[in-house]
């Protein structure tokens, strides 16, 4: 009776493994039997995302270290929308944060930070919502189908490291942000650090919570889609906006997907 009792628990372990291929192979299948979860299974996810994060910051860190060693200077996109006085302290800040500390130490901790405060936002502000359209889900549910739902970024930061390793060189112009408008205007720099989140990666993570969203809210294919492209307009918009202050209030732009 007791190892009868005790088998289906390796096999649910062992079920998640499978989820990590599962997810982008049989995405729908796959969302289903997360959906089904009644206990957190966020874990898995949230690691495998840790560290390949882990692993651009290393490889991103690499080719900073190697540029400064060269004399070489990445300079941020709208590098030319600076005043003289900010791009005179934007080089003296590089030359001062050139060491180990602030290429991989404080850039890996807030990729970590950002992994795990995004996933809390998605899955929060996502049960909400579909609290709010008539949903049934749990937060469990819902913060399990967001850790999953974040895999397509950890697929993003593997090719990413995959590119800078193999062409040496930074990503540059992230995302749709190439099509902003070149205008030195704020709005025009708030729309370059919106589509700087827009790829192709954010569109499968949306795709993959519209899929779990009605599983475990039990809500119509409208008002789950709904209330997930609510969530995710917040969200984006929230993070450009913060990427976009963080520019004007600092030498060193930032920029990073806020959701994973």
């Amino acid at each position: 009776m007791l190892e009868a009792s005790l088998q289906p628990a390796p096999r649910t372990k062992s079920q998640r493994f499978s989820w990590l291929v599962g997810i982008f192979v049989r995405p729908r299948a796959t969302i289903n039997q997360i959906a089904a979860q009644s206990n957190g299974a966020w874990v898995l996810p949230l690691l495998v995302l840790s560290l390949l994060a882990l692993a651009s910051v290393a490889s991103s860190g690499w080719l900073k270290q190697i540029a400064a060693q060269s004399g070489q200077v990445q300079l941020p996109p709208d590098f030319q929308y600076y005043p003289p006085e900010q791009q005179e302290k934007f080089m003296q800040a590089v030359a001062a944060t050139s060491g180990p500390a602030f290429v991989y130490v404080l850039p890996a901790l807030a990729r970590i930070l950002t992994i795990f405060v995004g996933w809390l936002l998605v899955g929060n502000l996502l049960h909400l919502v579909l609290t709010m359209f008539g949903g049934r889900n749990t937060t469990t549910s819902t913060l399990n189908l967001a850790a999953w739902a974040g895999l397509p970024f950890a697929l993003r930061d593997l090719v990413r490291t995959i590119a800078m390793l193999i062409s040496r060189q930074l990503i540059q112009s992230p995302g749709l942000s190439g099509f902003a408008p070149s205008q030195a205007d704020k709005l025009s720099q708030y729309l370059y650090h919106f589509l700087a989140l827009i790829d192709v990666y954010l569109i499968f993570h949306i795709l993959l919570l519209g899929l779990g969203a009605r599983t475990i809210a039990g809500l119509s294919a409208r008002k789950a889609w709904g209330g997930v492209v609510v969530t995710m307009l917040i969200l984006i918009g929230l993070q450009a906006l913060v990427s976009f202050g963080l520019a004007q209030l600092s030498t060193i732009q930032v920029v990073r997907p806020f959701m994973f």
